[in-house]
């Protein structure tokens, strides 16, 4: 995650409360009539965004642009969906990010999403082609 420094130099963010291991304050976004609150923390193991909108939940768009904001272009960061016996729903309308302090979290090749930006269609589904032949099918 960013320092506290480089986001409070963002002009779109206003950094309200600083705490040992987090802060918390609003975000402007571009479009967006109403401040999008924040919750950053990286207490516990784990770095750890929560956003929210009094009246919806952000889109896929402003995740991602938050995404850009508290961490660097290589960091990943996820937005889980846990067992069932797991779920917290605290506010209608906050969404996390989570990052682990020390682990790689894991992602799919892109291929299974289809072509990277720059990519043909074609080329990626060779990619996904040439990774899949000789593997066993499995069954359902």
């Amino acid at each position: 995650m960013k320092a506290i420094d480089v986001l409070q130099a963002l002009p779109r963010v206003s950094i309200k409360n600083i705490a040992p291991d987090g802060f918390a304050g609003f975000i402007m976004m571009p479009n967006e009539k109403r401040l999008l609150a924040f919750i950053a923390s990286w207490g516990g193991g784990w770095d750890h965004v929560s956003v929210s909108y009094t009246h919806r939940c952000p889109t896929w768009e402003e995740m991602q642009r938050v995404k850009e904001m508290f961490y660097a272009d290589d960091e990943v960061v996820v937005q889980y969906h846990p067992a069932s016996d797991q779920y917290v729903n605290n506010h209608p309308y906050c969404l996390h990010l989570w990052k682990p302090h020390e682990e790689r979290i894991p992602t799919p090749p892109t291929w299974m999403a289809g072509a990277k930006l720059g990519q043909s269609i074609e080329i990626a589904m060779r990619e996904g082609r040439a990774a899949l032949d000789g593997q066993p099918e499995r069954g359902r």
